[in-house]
C-alpha cells in the first residue's frame, strides 16, 4: 500500500485505556453527540472529548465503561468545547461501536 506506516510512526500513536467518568448532552454540536470525561489514570489524568455515539449508547450505559482513545493528538475546538482526546470506535454508516477491552484493565494502559 502507498500509505503504509513505518513502525516508528505507529509507535507515536498513544492509544490508551480509560474509564468514562461523566457523560453530558452536547446540544451545540452540529450532529447529535455527548461530551465525555475519561479517566486515563494517574500519569495522564482526566481528558474530555465529544463523541457522536448517541445512536447506540445511552448516557447512563456509558458511565463506568472502559474505552480506548488516542491521547496525543492536538486539542480540537468543537463548537464551544475543547476536545482533548479521540475516542476510537468502529464506524458503519452513522453508527459508532466503541472499542473497549473485553476485561477490566488499569486505566492508562497503552494499546499497541
Amino acid at each position: 500500500m502507498a500509505n503504509d506506516l513505518s513502525w516508528s510512526e505507529f509507535e507515536r500513536v498513544e492509544m490508551r485505556v480509560g474509564t468514562i467518568m461523566t457523560v453530558s448532552d452536547f446540544p451545540e454540536a452540529r450532529k447529535p453527540a455527548f461530551q465525555l470525561q475519561i479517566d486515563f489514570g494517574e500519569a495522564i489524568g482526566v481528558l474530555k472529548t465529544s463523541a457522536q455515539i448517541t445512536k447506540k449508547y445511552e448516557r447512563t450505559d456509558l458511565v463506568g465503561k472502559q474505552v480506548i482513545a488516542v491521547v496525543n493528538f492536538p486539542k480540537k475546538q468543537i463548537a464551544n468545547f475543547m476536545s482533548e482526546c479521540l475516542l476510537l470506535g468502529a464506524v458503519e454508516g452513522g453508527e459508532v461501536t466503541l472499542l473497549n477491552p473485553d476485561m477490566p484493565v488499569k486505566n492508562g494502559l497503552r494499546v499497541g
